[in-house]
């Protein structure tokens, strides 16, 4: 029953995928301005840009630009970046790991304070950590990532740059700190090109991934030391979030009958919220992790900008600004991908959480 559930949802995401790259491709074309005078400037003749059309495959029409599109992208082939002359595969290798990691560890912050945060103020309904926790939640909804950023830099960075509290202002590891990649250590031999050697790079570039398959100590210390502050910056956000739901579905299944059943049967009170009430509010709190993740991992931009990470959202300006088409389309599928598989995970913690759901 379960399999047949995870099947249907994948069918589901096909239509879902196709429908992502026609959108994304169509929007690339509609943004205003010429490739080729955006690259080669103003001044550039007809001539150079036929020239420059011709070769980039720019020149053909859109219904067929498209169809080579889904034909190279079936193959793992996002094409040729106009702007950085590399592949975007490439550069999606160098930028998506720190976008990524940096989600991850924003919504792991939210996640580690956020829940029990709710739980308790549910618990304590009308207390004062009740009011303080949702003072806390709105304040932090409220509070712009830029903002935070700055203000987190400004007191782990200058006022306690003497202490042992102090923390790194930008960049993801320090100069000379040895980040050599987990299939060197290991002693394999990756192939030259395509996703067997794309997916090892990837995850090497996840320096906390690679930290923990080497067995580097010093390095998973010093990127968790980089990661600290734009992980808290990126996830004040979602942390509010997660707490006043967690507090609202806690509430909802705190005033059910078979809770006060629970509790007047003699099941330990802590057994009664953790067994009982939290999974049953479970279903809410995890539609808001799966959107949280896939919002931190399209709104990055700004975080990576004051914290000095080369991760996304730099990469996708400046190929929006160059009209490069391949590069817009590639970061864009790809995070947008991302979604559908968090949408996917979701609703597969859907039917784990609650069986009944399978059956529908």
């Amino acid at each position: 029953m379960m399999l047949q559930y995870i099947l249907r949802r994948l069918l589901a995401s096909i239509p879902v995928l196709i429908g992502i790259l026609l959108v994304t491709f169509a929007l690339a074309r509609m943004i205003p301005g010429d490739p080729c005078r955006a690259l080669l400037g103003e001044k550039a003749t007809k001539e150079t840009c036929d020239r420059f059309l011709r070769e980039k495959g720019l020149d053909r029409p859109i219904p067929e630009q498209f169809a080579i599109y889904l034909r190279d992208v079936a193959r793992g082939d996002f094409g040729n970046s106009i702007r950085f002359s590399q592949p975007v595969t490439r550069l999606l290798v160098e930028r998506l790991p720190t976008t990524v990691e940096l989600s991850f560890a924003a919504l792991f912050v939210s996640i580690l304070v956020g829940v029990p945060l709710g739980i308790i103020s549910a618990i304590r309904h009308n207390s004062w950590i009740d009011v303080l926790t949702m003072v806390w939640a709105n304040i932090g909804v409220s509070m712009p990532v830029f903002w935070l950023g700055l203000m987190l830099a400004y007191v782990f960075s200058l006022l306690l740059k003497d202490t042992p509290f102090w923390l790194p202002p930008s960049g993801r590891v320090s100069a000379g700190m040895d980040t050599t990649p987990f299939y060197t250590v290991w002693n394999l031999t990756l192939p030259e090109s395509g996703l067997g050697r794309a997916l090892p790079e990837f995850l090497s570039r996840l320096n906390i991934l690679n930290a923990l398959l080497t067995g580097n100590g010093a390095l998973l210390r010093d990127s968790l030391r980089h990661l600290t502050l734009p992980a808290l910056a990126l996830g004040t956000i979602p942390m509010a979030l997660i707490a006043r739901m967690t507090r609202s579905s806690m509430l909802e299944v705190l005033g059910q009958d078979y809770i006060r059943t629970a509790r007047a049967k003699g099941v330990r009170y802590r057994e009664v919220i953790l067994r009982h009430a939290f999974r049953n509010a479970l279903l809410p709190i995890v539609t808001v992790l799966g959107l949280s993740l896939g919002t931190l991992l399209g709104g990055a931009v700004l975080t990576e900008t004051i914290f000095g990470l080369s991760g996304v959202g730099r990469i996708l300006y400046d190929a929006i600004t160059a009209r490069d088409y391949a590069v817009v389309q590639g970061f864009t599928v790809v995070i947008a991908i991302f979604f559908v598989v968090l949408n996917l995970i979701v609703d597969i913690s859907y039917a784990y959480i609650d069986p009944r759901i399978r059956l529908n």
